[in-house]
């Protein structure tokens, strides 16, 4: 059997509409059904742990509510035990929730995952489709007019020809189009991944936070019991120890200051006003897990406002100078009892740090911003911790003429 040429002609014309046909059809049929389903129950996922979120938040607000009223009724053993144990709690909740949000953005994560490999592969298709229509203008430009219209039996055989070329041009611009849109999509999710991978760290690291601090609270609820034998009459003792140590270091602090100023020289004045005066931060973790006159702060009606911040530092952790200046007050026995640094800079300002285990300066010493001047304390009946404490940390003020100042407005 004989075949002609424009047997041939269309048959490749069919040929090749064929191939663009099957490159197409998958984007548009199984693989989208299969990924919508995987998609949407995802989808499900995510939704079922904002819920869940929800009724974690409701159950954390209502263990704050409880905080607050027992912090307002009477100081005794069973209210501050009630306030530790509604602080345990919510600080487990606090766990819970950032697990769940750890999980529900993994689940974003593969979301985007999953829709940047489905992009990565109609993008290769949309490729390979218009490489098949190219090939097959190509083919059809090797043809001149003269021998299209005598191979073809009709008019409207060449005109339907003609009429292909057409719409394989257009068609060549739409799938050129849809390329450039699905690259650009697919630039967006890799910027949208990059963004929750971090957040998915940040989530970790504040697990680890949540982590140390319900360890904080476990230990300050197994210091106060075994303090006081579950006696009331221990812990009203604890307390009043609490409260004079409070108001002698209150007291004391705002004598030294006063004292080392008067005492210095125009020499040490001017070396003084001269040094660094901007706040650095005094120990390597800049966390503060109590803030300046905190209202959640756990012993605020035992001892008063909270007169600086308290920052995360591991028991041992080395304390430097926050800015040059002048040793003014150590207050360090070796014993129990409340320890701290007071530290006079220039520009009427003063540091001071609390809950110190270990001491590497005295009175009158000048020192340099970041130079080592003790160890960090702070664990519940750890050495220069004193009567009350929220674990291992660093209490750090910031006075302004002698005034207590939120020291937050000062640290870089």
């Amino acid at each position: 059997m004989k075949i002609s040429k424009t047997h041939l002609i269309k048959t490749g014309l069919l040929l090749a509409i064929f191939i663009g046909l099957i490159c197409v059809a998958p984007l548009t049929f199984s693989q989208y059904e299969s990924l919508d389903d995987e998609i949407n129950a995802l989808n499900l996922k995510i939704l079922n742990q904002k819920k869940q979120l929800e009724t974690l938040q409701e159950r954390q607000q209502e263990y704050q509510v409880q905080i607050e009223l027992k912090q307002k009724d009477k100081i005794n053993l069973s209210n501050q035990l009630s306030i530790l144990e509604n602080r345990l709690a919510k600080a487990q909740l606090d766990i819970e929730s950032v697990n769940i949000e750890i999980d529900k953005t993994g689940l974003e994560i593969k979301k985007i995952e999953i829709d940047s490999d489905n992009l990565d592969k109609l993008i290769e298709k949309q490729k390979t489709h218009i490489a098949n229509l190219l090939r097959s203008m190509y083919r059809q430009d090797q043809v001149s007019t003269l021998e299209i219209l005598l191979l073809n039996d009709s008019l409207s055989d060449f005109l339907d020809q003609a009429q292909y070329l057409a719409d394989t041009n257009r068609e060549i611009g739409e799938s050129l189009k849809g390329l450039r849109s699905d690259k650009s999509r697919l630039e967006q999710n890799k910027a949208a991944l990059d963004g929750k991978n971090t957040e998915l760290a940040g989530l970790k690291d504040k697990l680890e936070e949540k982590k140390d601090n319900l360890s904080y609270e476990q230990e300050n609820k197994t210091y106060i019991l075994e303090e006081t034998q579950s006696s009331e009459k221990e812990y009203q003792a604890l307390l009043q120890q609490a409260k004079r140590e409070q108001q002698q270091a209150e007291a004391e602090i705002a004598s030294a200051e006063q004292l080392i100023r008067q005492k210095m020289s125009q020499k040490d004045k001017t070396r003084l006003n001269n040094g660094n005066n901007t706040i650095a931060w005094p120990v390597p973790s800049n966390t503060i897990v109590a803030t300046f006159h905190d209202p959640d702060y756990p012993y605020r009606n035992i001892i008063g406002e909270h007169s600086g911040v308290d920052i995360r530092a591991r028991q041992g952790t080395a304390i430097t100078a926050a800015a040059d200046g002048y040793v003014a007050k150590v207050k360090f026995n070796g014993d129990k009892s409340y320890a701290y640094i007071m530290l006079i800079h220039g520009n009427g300002l003063a540091t001071v740090y609390g809950h110190v285990s270990a001491v590497y300066v005295m009175t009158d010493q000048y020192v340099t911003q970041g130079q080592a001047i003790g160890r960090t304390g702070g664990t519940p009946g750890g050495i220069g911790t004193g009567g009350f404490s929220t674990g291992p940390h660093l209490h750090f003020e910031v006075r302004l003429n002698g005034l207590p100042v939120n020291p937050q407005e000062y640290l870089p």
